[in-house]
């Protein structure tokens, strides 16, 4: 019986193991049309280098959050979930825990039978948002005139620096206008140290972007940045209940902002192409 021959040793720096075969033509031009619809994180990897990681389902729920808010996803849209699945490249199964999450923060909608949707906010529900972030708000305001620090102020002066430089150039989209303004809250909330209150403001404000979003937001950007400036100088005097009557005014110009009349809703868009843009 002859002997087998002996393996063929690796170079040395060569990976241990050999890569695989070329796949056939055909396979290459579906594998290059599959990775043209994924972001980079997402693509396939090269040959004979390491697969990377998958996408968990919190990064997963935190980006689809950050594509709500900043207004990729407008209320009303079908989030597929294979289509979903073909962006992150994961199972169908890790997309739908990532909309669970999703759906508790009341971000998005889902109804049997048809799939889950981005929220849409009643008029209704759009008044009563604000009417809590009102009463919420002006909690933060005293818990903040009481306990904030020299450095917090100045952490929330150099937001509304970053505020008006970003607004100076008049490039920034509406949204990152939005979010940029909705973040100086949510710093707020997180400095006057109760976690509860602030994660309440943060989800609040995160809703307050799709109403916004929904009912067509004519909020005068650098009016609410201006707006701001002002309120932290009655902070500084240490007079909290003007101050608080400066954030519920604030709010309430805000809310006056909305088109809460028409209810106009805005067209839907591809899914994956507002998730890749």
């Amino acid at each position: 019986m002859p002997r087998a021959r002996p393996e063929p040793q690796p170079p040395v720096n060569a990976p241990a193991t050999a890569p695989a075969a070329a796949p056939a033509p055909a396979a290459r031009r579906k594998r290059a049309a599959r990775s043209a619809a994924l972001p980079a994180e997402a693509q396939p990897a090269a040959e004979g280098t390491a697969e990377p990681a998958q996408a968990s389902i919190e990064s997963i729920a935190r980006d689809l959050a950050t594509a709500i808010v900043e207004k990729r996803l407008p209320p009303g849209t079908w989030l597929r979930e294979e289509a979903l699945g073909r962006v992150y490249s994961v199972s169908r199964t890790k997309i739908r825990a990532a909309l669970v999450m999703l759906a508790k923060d009341r971000l998005i909608e889902t109804i049997p039978d048809k799939g889950s949707f981005v929220s849409r906010p009643s008029v209704q529900e759009a008044r009563e948002v604000f009417a809590v972030r009102r009463i919420l708000e002006s909690e933060v305001v005293r818990l903040f005139v009481a306990r904030g620090k020299r450095a917090d102020y100045q952490r929330l002066e150099q937001h509304i620096h970053f505020e008006r430089a970003t607004l100076k150039g008049s490039a920034a989209a509406g949204h990152v206008q939005e979010q940029l303004l909705g973040d100086f809250h949510v710093a707020l909330a997180e400095i006057a140290g109760n976690q509860t209150l602030a994660q309440l403001v943060r989800d609040l404000v995160a809703r307050c972007s799709l109403i916004a979003m929904l009912y067509h937001s004519s909020n005068d950007a650098h009016c609410a940045s201006d707006e701001h400036a002002d309120f932290l100088r009655i902070c500084r005097s240490g007079d909290a209940e003007a101050a608080v009557h400066c954030m519920v005014d604030h709010l309430a110009r805000i809310e006056s902002s909305l088109d809460l009349d028409s209810g106009r809703a805005d067209r839907q868009l591809d899914l994956v192409k507002a998730l890749l843009a």
